[in-house]
């Protein structure tokens, strides 16, 4: 598999996110305050969306383009943001995702900070939502560091 670079999005690029979700017609977007970390293989193939909350981060936006799902493309894009920006990491899921968030090191949210809490009961009045966490950034696995090859 040809080098896979994960790599925070700067600012001036943003527009190259919006891009990457509408051309795979998804809904997501990268909120203002949210830092973009994306998968790379000449263009972008993933992306995340890293909003700061308390002492931590609220992971959104996790996508990876069709073709390369099932890669460990994701597992590597939270990786590699995670280690860069260290700290507790929640995101919402659906309750069918659990085991995919859990296998990455997630594990069901006791607690959320209030600014979380108040949003997750707002999106719960529409959609079936679990909250998740990770409290740290795993061991770096020798196979696999940020960059797949």
């Amino acid at each position: 598999m040809p080098e896979i670079s994960i790599e925070r999005l700067p600012d001036a690029s943003r527009p190259l996110l919006d891009k990457f979700y509408r051309s795979h017609r998804s809904p997501m977007r990268l909120p203002a305050g949210g830092q973009a970390w994306v998968a790379r293989q000449a263009q972008i193939i993933g992306a995340l969306c890293l909003t700061p909350v308390d002492h931590g981060h609220w992971l959104t936006g996790l996508f990876v383009a069709p073709a390369w799902q099932g890669q460990g493309v994701a597992g590597c894009l939270i990786d590699g943001a995670q280690a860069e920006q260290p700290g507790p990491l929640w995101l919402f899921c659906h309750p069918s995702l659990t085991a995919f968030y859990a296998r990455r090191g997630f594990t069901l949210a006791p607690e959320l900070p209030a600014r979380l809490r108040e949003r997750l009961a707002r999106y719960q009045q529409h959609k079936a939502l679990l909250a998740m966490l990770r409290v740290s950034h795993p061991p770096v696995d020798q196979a696999r560091e940020t960059t797949l090859r």
